[in-house]
């Protein structure tokens, strides 16, 4: 379980050389997310959604607030809350002179996964993913759907009782998006804890038990796809978030 409680991030801008300004990418912000669920972050770009998650995976320190992974802090049990993590960040870069085996080999050494256990895992992931094709390929000649699925399989190789993914399905066709979509609901039926972000209303709805929607860095509604639908009046998550904000943003 992921315990998110009153957890702000407030970020010190210099206007100009006498004048500071504070911008705060989430405000306030409280949420649980228990064993065996799948949470929707949802929200336009530049709503708040990839700092909580940074926050949660703990790159980023709140400037209020508090995150607990099964009752435990990052303070006291920072190396074993981040054992357990997967993380997925839309802008994180791969090794681009390895191949996709060598890339994971290297991960499973990281988290410290035994050879036989690490060689099965690989297999195991490429199976699921349908990357055996491309293992041997270094990762700057793969495609951007093929480089997609190497970061998600690079989350995946030590087990992560809880995954924290940011927008897991970009760069993905339809048939490729379905695969990612798939393990991601067999994973919460074997009981992990899951957060998912995405623009993608659509995919919020096939997959997640509850959503939370953000817009500026603050929640404006939370509850399951169906009860959202039923308070906003609506038929679908993307209406539903045009009418809480009242059917226009503007990105920053």
């Amino acid at each position: 379980m992921i315990t998110v409680d009153h957890v702000t991030k407030k970020f010190i801008r210099i206007k100009n050389k006498h004048e500071k300004e504070e911008i705060y990418a989430d405000q306030d912000i409280s949420f649980t997310a228990n064993d065996g669920e799948i949470i929707g972050i949802l929200g336009p770009n530049g709503a708040g959604k990839t700092t909580l998650l940074r926050m949660i995976a703990g790159i980023l320190e709140p400037t209020e607030g508090t995150i607990l992974f099964d009752k435990l802090n990052y303070k006291d049990n920072e190396i074993e809350i981040k054992r357990q993590i997967a993380y997925l960040s839309g802008n994180t870069k791969l090794y681009e002179t390895l191949t996709t085996y060598e890339l994971l080999k290297m991960c499973c050494e990281i988290y410290q996964v035994e050879p036989k256990e690490a060689e099965k895992r690989i297999q195991e992931i490429a199976k699921i993913l349908k990357m055996e094709s491309f293992l041997c390929n270094k990762i700057e000649n793969l495609s951007t759907g093929q480089t997609q699925k190497v970061n998600i399989a690079r989350c995946l190789v030590h087990h992560p009782k809880y995954y924290i993914l940011d927008e897991a399905t970009t760069g993905l066709d339809i048939i490729s998006s379905q695969i990612i979509l798939d393990f991601i609901k067999s994973e919460k039926a074997k009981g992990k804890t899951i957060l998912y972000s995405t623009h993608y209303m659509e995919e919020a709805e096939n997959i997640c038990d509850r959503v939370i929607m953000i817009n500026k860095g603050q929640v404006i509604k939370t509850g399951t796809p169906e009860k959202i639908r039923k308070d906003t009046k609506t038929t679908n998550l993307r209406d539903a978030f045009f009418a809480l904000i009242g059917g226009t943003f503007d990105e920053e």
